[in-house]
């Protein structure tokens, strides 16, 4: 009787010890938003020793791509399982990673130039604050950090960009950096748009919306002030804009990590990508 009763507890003991090793992630979170008028969706990952402690954390936001949701990451990105293993092999800081929707009234992480759709103002405005205010987060510039891929990877150039004073790290990652001409810009602006609008309006908006632009206008010691790790497939159809945010921050002297690994424009890449992201960030969050 009393082997049995050492057993059961040895079991329990190694249930419990496995279980609080394992993050969690809630994927169907959700705010109100008065500026986009709107319930947002977000999803959450919350670290192993998160329930039972009662530090702050560092936080990462992780952006999903055009045709995904808060859901993308947690369900093709594994997230949960990727995160709890860089953190168990100490290649990661235990982390909070904040995913939020940009797919529902309308796609995309910026501002519409029409003013309509703001979405931009509710991720500074509303999204950060809230989370940072709901979950134990650390809110400092060098405990906050921005990844995403494609479409998000474009949303991580331009969050970064636009307000360097925010992250310690940027990690885009097959990111869409926005059309790389301006006769480009016009021809899907105008054909999508029924407004009319003036030159030195739409010049403004590319301005303000292409990662090559910003980094050729800005000062060096702003982009240099957060870590850049910027990560594209050599077969990916948009290495050529990633490419040209790279030999722009070359000539200006910018520190910065490029890869171009084996690999397209899919999961199966940005699968990769993430415990590379994790560790990139942490370095940081330790004070590398």
């Amino acid at each position: 009787m009393e082997k049995i009763s050492f057993s059961l507890v040895s079991i329990l003991f190694w249930t419990l010890t496995v279980v609080a090793q394992n993050g969690k992630v809630y994927d169907n979170l959700s705010m109100e938003s008065k500026i986009l008028d709107s319930e947002r969706k977000f999803a959450i990952y919350l670290p192993p020793d998160y329930k039972n402690s009662e530090r702050s954390y560092p936080v990462l936001y992780l952006l999903h791509g055009a045709g995904d949701d808060q859901t993308g990451w947690v369900q093709f990105g594994e997230v949960l399982h990727i995160a709890d293993k860089a953190i168990k092999e100490g290649k990661a800081t235990p982390m909070i990673i904040v995913m939020p929707d940009a797919n529902t009234g309308q796609r995309g992480y910026f501002n519409d130039i029409n003013g309509k759709w703001n979405y931009e103002d509710f991720f500074f405005e509303e999204l950060m604050p809230y989370v940072e205010k709901t979950y134990r987060i650390k809110k400092e510039k060098r405990y906050r950090a921005i990844s995403g891929l494609s479409m998000g990877g474009g949303g991580t150039f331009m969050y970064a960009l636009r307000h360097p004073e925010l992250f310690s790290s940027a990690a885009p990652l097959s990111a869409y950096v926005g059309p790389l001409t301006m006769e480009d810009f016009k021809e899907y602006f105008i054909d999508s748009k029924d407004e009319v609008y003036d030159e030195e309006e739409l010049q403004n908006y590319f301005n303000n919306h292409n990662a090559v632009s910003l980094v050729n206008a800005m000062e060096v010691k702003k982009i240099a002030s957060i870590r850049w790790y910027i990560d594209c497939g050599d077969d990916d159809f948009l290495y050529e804009g990633n490419s040209l945010v790279h030999i722009a921050m070359k000539k200006k002297e910018v520190p910065h990590e490029y890869r171009v690994r084996d690999g397209a424009h899919n999961w199966t890449y940005w699968r990769d990508s993430l415990p590379e992201v994790l560790q990139f960030v942490s370095q940081a969050f330790h004070q590398y």
